[in-house]
């Protein structure tokens, strides 16, 4: 059967017009870096699974930070490998903490820049798990609360701009909002860690950060990737315990669920494009199966397109630059 002419018209008219109207539109001005800065080192060190990516002293996470800033990237997000591990992880919540300096050195460098602190124990503890353990070998999840929330007080004593909970256990964002209220930094945003998945693509971060568990594995904590639903329902109980922004994370593998919870919550929603994700398109453009250029703008476009408004990924850099 043919077309009406009008509709033909229509057709051609929404072919000609497709390269100005884009639903979808990727800007670094979306984008957020993660960096992984190490207390006692004074170079950068290759992290050998995650090809470009470094851990940094203190004076070279300032300098990169100033790079991402130039670039247009808004904001960095902040993981630390302390000197010294214990069994709860005091490390995190030392005023003197390796993160804590970092954020006052890049605050004081770039005050325009917004620092995001990952606010997890498991760069901390000697153990690799996120909270403290008890003797059964679970993670105690009242206990770990208390924990959470002093380190968060002095992240945001330290300057931090927005304080970004991983660790999934029961009931964080809410406690760790009353701390914040209580210290006096009742305008510090809270960007939760919603919907974690007890993934198979963090392996890279894990050696980024030394956190890998040294037994056992983060499945009592962490979601499992089937139940759909039950990331939406965290996503909404972040909410109303007080999350100003909630995560997917990862992203590629959970495009669906960044849409529903977009949808549900009507919340800012930020992605975590992880590790494993950088690591296979690296590993593939090197291998020449993939143009990575392309690839990375496709990748990120999609996270954007499934509804997230802030992508955190290791390839902000160059993507900032390629967008330019």
């Amino acid at each position: 059967m043919a077309f009406p002419k009008t509709r033909l018209r229509r057709l051609r008219a929404t072919h000609e017009l497709r390269g100005l109207v884009r639903e979808t539109r990727l800007d670094a001005a979306e984008l957020v870096y993660p960096m992984f800065v190490a207390h006692g080192l004074d170079r950068r060190e290759p992290i050998e699974a995650m090809p470009g990516v470094d851990r940094l002293s203190i004076a070279h996470a300032v300098a990169e930070a100033g790079e991402a800033a130039e670039l247009g990237i808004p904001a960095v997000l902040l993981f630390g490998l302390p000197a010294v591990k214990d069994e709860e992880g005091s490390g995190a919540w030392d005023d003197e903490g390796i993160v804590q300096l970092a954020t006052r050195a890049i605050k004081e460098a770039h005050p325009e820049l917004i620092v995001v602190t990952d606010l997890c124990l498991c760069e901390y503890t000697s153990h690799g798990h996120c909270g403290v353990v008890r003797e059964d070998g679970n993670v105690d999840n009242d206990a770990t609360l208390e924990l959470l929330a002093r380190t968060a007080a002095s992240q945001a004593r330290a300057g931090a701009d927005v304080i970004a909970p991983s660790d999934m256990m029961d009931g964080r964002v809410g406690f760790i909002r009353g701390v914040l209220d209580e210290d006096g930094h009742t305008d510090t945003p809270i960007l939760a860690y919603s919907a974690k998945f007890a993934s198979a693509f963090y392996g890279p971060f894990r050696e980024a950060a030394d956190s890998a568990p040294a037994f056992g594995d983060r499945r009592g904590y962490q979601m499992d990737p089937a139940n759909g639903s039950e990331a939406v329902r965290e996503a909404r109980l972040d909410v109303e315990e007080g999350a100003d922004i909630v995560m997917v994370k990862p992203a590629l593998p959970y495009l669906d669920l960044i849409r529903r919870i977009k949808d549900d919550t009507g919340m800012p929603v930020a992605a975590y494009n992880v590790s494993g994700e950088y690591a296979m398109v690296k590993a593939a453009a090197a291998a020449g199966y993939l143009d990575e250029r392309a690839t990375v703008l496709e990748t990120l476009t999609s996270i954007r397109r499934a509804g997230a408004d802030i992508v955190i990924t290791y390839h902000a850099k160059d993507a900032a630059r390629w967008l330019r």
